[in-house]
């Protein structure tokens, strides 16, 4: 018959239905319960010099182990130990019925209420009533009520006597999430714990313990991207390694590895990221949206990328101060962040924070993310490299005119732009002599005291052509006659290379005059449409706009 030369497969015996990680592994005891060293001591000293609160408040993020602290500690004050004569401890045995009854659920005497679902007056009042019985078997009678803040302002204002003097055999454990909301009168008479966030280092430990009890592989990156993920949470982080280890099993033969955690987790890729990065600091818009496109066709999110730029500006700023440790990090993603921290000061660095940080909420609230993204990306290009006030308040003080390139890279000196004045060029004596800019020609004039020939260089020179040992310019009148000798002799004395200097025909471009001129000009008509100035102009109809530099030349002549 078909198929009776198949292989017999016999069912997997089961314990049990599955129960997932973060049920699996609650604390069940005060040793098991991480990041909480600090609690735990307080307890202990509380508990053995018999100075037990009658409330007890636990506040923390998500997952921390409110509600399970607040289970451990019901334990340790209805503990009786294995032989029946114990008294409450720090270290519940864990064996004897009132211990065993706790953690499955089932003390009478330990009643769990969520406050969410019994928000109203007449819920109270039911506690209230029945704190005057005494506890049935236990040593004392527990109320638990898990996020506190749901009750409302008549149930808080209900419950505050009692909670204030409750029967000696009453204990009230509080958990919340917000403890903001609950009302001060309430606080005033519980003994506060804040549970803190578990750091990523706990939560790998604690993770790869799980994991080597599972009988489950997994590469250390991967560890460290679920507990990074994880965002101090042990429940937050146990659910995504339960989702892990599936993943795995179906794809991974068996295996966690830290590109299936990053696709699952919906994380861009580093290299990806790290290309994107280069782009932006590179000033390459258009690689920089192919970058961005090609992600998002692979399915990663437009946000997912703002948030991974993020990450990488936050590492390389805390690089800089020698504080970045990432030990999810590979050897050449840690040297191209230090080679970045190398090269970009902090005052980039802020701006580039700065822009995605604002463009991450607008491309998180975004209709069409992807476009909000390629427009982020070219506002970060294009703004990140311009001067802060405090540079631009040094060049107008200073008389020059703030000219940035459009998209200056982050990561390398600026070029110098064809607007860039004569004072904002570098030195030439810094460059090799035969590979002049126009600005740099005219400071070498200047510099020597040829202001003969600086003069019309600036103001009248148009060049066509320059390329090292050679200048081609176009022909004006205003030029003096033998201009073209005696600026080719000028360079010789000044470089000992032998130039080539001559009018031709051709597209020419503006003189350093006529495009400061210009730049200036535009300059001015940016300011005039500013609102305040806009403003100052209408209330001042005689008030006219001056440069600095104009001013300080006043003065000295």
């Amino acid at each position: 018959m078909l198929g009776m030369d198949l292989p017999e497969v016999k069912p997997q015996a089961s314990s049990g239905p599955y129960r997932v990680l973060a049920r699996k592994y609650r604390p069940q005891t005060f040793a098991e319960l991480i990041g909480q060293d600090a609690m735990v001591r307080t307890l202990g000293n509380a508990i053995a010099r018999d100075r037990l609160a009658h409330a007890f408040l636990m506040t923390g993020v998500r997952g921390v182990g409110k509600t399970s602290t607040a289970r451990l500690i019901a334990k340790a004050l209805n503990c009786i130990g294995p032989d029946g004569q114990g008294g409450p401890t720090i270290d519940p045995c864990g064996v004897c019925e009132p211990c065993r009854a706790i953690t499955e659920g089932r003390h009478i005497d330990v009643i769990e209420m969520d406050a969410a679902s019994n928000t109203g007056v007449d819920d109270v009042r039911e506690i209230i009533e029945a704190v005057r019985y005494a506890a049935v078997s236990a040593r004392y009678k527990i109320y638990i009520i898990d996020e506190v803040h749901m009750l409302s302002r008549n149930a808080f204002n209900a419950l505050l006597k009692t909670l204030e003097e409750p029967p000696p055999h009453v204990k009230f454990l509080f958990a919340t999430t917000e403890v903001n909301k609950v009302p001060v009168t309430v606080l005033s008479r519980c003994q506060r714990f804040d549970l803190r966030r578990i750091t990523p280092d706990m939560l790998f430990a604690h993770f790869s313990s799980i994991l080597q009890k599972e009988g489950v592989e997994a590469e250390a990156p991967a560890i460290w991207l679920i507990a990074n993920a994880a965002e101090g949470s042990v429940r937050d982080g146990l659910s995504i390694l339960d989702q892990a280890i599936a993943h795995a099993d179906l794809d991974g033969g068996g295996k966690i590895g830290a590109d299936q955690v990053r696709v699952m987790l919906g994380l861009s890729d580093r290299t990806s990221i790290a290309q994107l990065m280069a782009a932006i600091l590179d000033g390459d818009s258009g690689a920089a949206i192919d970058l961005a496109r090609a992600q998002y066709a692979l399915g990663i999110e437009p946000v997912a990328m703002v948030r991974g730029l993020m990450d990488l500006t936050h590492a390389v700023t805390l690089a800089k101060v020698s504080r970045h440790d990432d030990p999810a990090l590979s050897e050449s993603d840690r040297e191209r962040i230090g080679d970045w921290a190398q090269k970009l000061g902090f005052a980039p660095l802020n701006r580039l924070w700065q822009l995605l940080l604002k463009g991450h909420d607008e491309v998180l609230r975004a209709n069409n993310p992807l476009e909000h993204l390629e427009m982020l990306l070219l506002r970060v290009i294009y703004a990140a490299s311009m001067p802060d006030p405090g540079e631009l308040a040094k060049l107008l003080e200073s008389g020059r005119v703030p000219t940035m390139p459009l998209a200056a890279p982050l990561a390398a000196p600026a070029q110098e732009t064809a607007a860039a004045p004569a004072a904002e060029a570098a030195p030439a004596a810094e460059l090799p002599a035969t590979s002049l800019t126009i600005a740099q020609i005219h400071q070498l004039l200047e510099s020597s005291g040829n202001h003969r020939l600086a003069v019309p260089v600036h103001d009248h020179l148009r060049v066509i052509t320059l390329e090292p040992g050679q200048l081609v310019f176009a022909a004006v009148p205003a030029l003096p006659a033998g201009f073209a000798r005696d600026l080719s002799d000028a360079l010789f004395a000044a470089t000992g290379s032998r130039w080539n200097v001559r009018i031709g025909e051709g597209d020419a471009r503006p003189s350093l005059g006529e495009m400061r001129a210009a730049t200036a000009a535009d300059n001015d008509a940016r300011i005039r449409e500013l609102p305040v100035v806009k403003a100052a102009l209408a209330a001042f109809p005689d008030a006219s706009l001056e440069d600095p530099a104009d001013n300080r030349h006043k003065s000295k002549s």
